[in-house]
Parts: C-alpha cells; sequence; structure tokens
C-alpha cells in the first residue's frame, strides 16, 4: 500500500470510530420496557423494579433536548393526581396491559443527516390468547439524531396508533391541553 493510501486510511479510521451509535439509546430503552415486563414465576413474587423511561438520568443522556423541552412541558400535568408521568399507560409497549416481550428485533435505517430511524418490533400479547389472523407485531420507530455528539432519540412513532402517534406530538398536545385536557393516552389504531 503507498504512502497516500496508509495515510487516507489514518485519517479515515477515527471518523468512523467516533460516529454515533444510533442505536445504543434505543437499546436502552427497549432494555428497560423488556424488564419492566418481564414475567415473575409466581403471582407472589415480586415484580422487578420499573426503569423509568424519563428518569432524570435518560432524560439527560437518551433523548434529544427538544423532546426534553417538550416532555418538561407534559410532565407539568401528570396523568394522576399523585404527580409522576403526563401518560397513564406505558407508551414505550402501547397499553396498561401486556406480556413479557418476545421476539424484540432492533434494524437500522440508513443514515442520513446526523438522523437515523431505528426500528424495533416485538411481541407483548401472547399471553392474552388467540390472535386475529392479520396480527402483527408492535412496531415503534424511534428517529435517532445525532447532537453534541452523541445519538439521542429525537421522536418515538407508534405505528399501530392512530396516525403514527408520534410521542413528541403527544407530549406537546398534554402540555397544550394542560390541565383541562385528558390524561396522556393515544388511541390504538382499530385496524
Amino acid at each position: 500500500m503507498s504512502r497516500f493510501g496508509l495515510a487516507a486510511l489514518a485519517l479515515l479510521l477515527p471518523l468512523s470510530a467516533a460516529a454515533a451509535d444510533f442505536k445504543a439509546p434505543v437499546a436502552e430503552i427497549m432494555a428497560a420496557a423488556t424488564a419492566n415486563w418481564q414475567d415473575t414465576a409466581t403471582e407472589s413474587d415480586t415484580p422487578p423494579p420499573y426503569t423509568d423511561y424519563f428518569s432524570e438520568d435518560f432524560l439527560k443522556r437518551l433523548y434529544s433536548k427538544d423532546f426534553v423541552a417538550k416532555y418538561r412541558e407534559a410532565a407539568k400535568y401528570p396523568a394522576y393526581e399523585d404527580g409522576g408521568s403526563p401518560f397513564d399507560y406505558d407508551p414505550i409497549i402501547g397499553g396498561q396491559d401486556g406480556c413479557a416481550l418476545k421476539e424484540v428485533v432492533t434494524s437500522e435505517g440508513q443514515p442520513s443527516n446526523g438522523a437515523e430511524d431505528v426500528t424495533v418490533t416485538f411481541d407483548n400479547s401472547h399471553c392474552f390468547g388467540e390472535r386475529a389472523s392479520d396480527w402483527q407485531p408492535e412496531k415503534l420507530v424511534f428517529k435517532v439524531v445525532e447532537e453534541d455528539g452523541r445519538a439521542v432519540i429525537d421522536d418515538i412513532e407508534r405505528t399501530s396508533f392512530e396516525e403514527g402517534a408520534s410521542l413528541k406530538k403527544e407530549l406537546q398536545q398534554i402540555a397544550e391541553e394542560g390541565p383541562n385536557g385528558g390524561a396522556g393516552s393515544a388511541a390504538e389504531n382499530p385496524d
């Protein structure tokens, strides 16, 4: 290899090593969801501690500044009187009831202009018995962007919800409706 080729290779290696890992924040959220919804051996077993998808640590590390701002505005209007989340359901699994997550599959799109879609599918209804013949796994599309040199989640689209149910739009709606609005509860698409 020529000296020019070696020099070019030496310059490119640090760039590829420094590229943002777009799957990393998604993997953390899905690990939390998987832990939150794991089966216990018996009814009397204590479930594992709940991991908040919007804990202060996660908000600082895993979400974009715009998403965090929208979450903080919506969090001024908690779903329940005792405070906490603006959602009255689990916004990752898409409901209040579910099964342990099975068949969790993550796939990346092509990075473009510092952004990438990371798609996750999973089965969280296997324990409910028979399903419709056209049943499809739950599908989330994480809109991941590069911000301050790291990959962060800017939005989550839940395709089984009406109009793709952008989580960011839902947060914005909760904040706009304020104390007069309902709790954050996106409607699932009946189809």
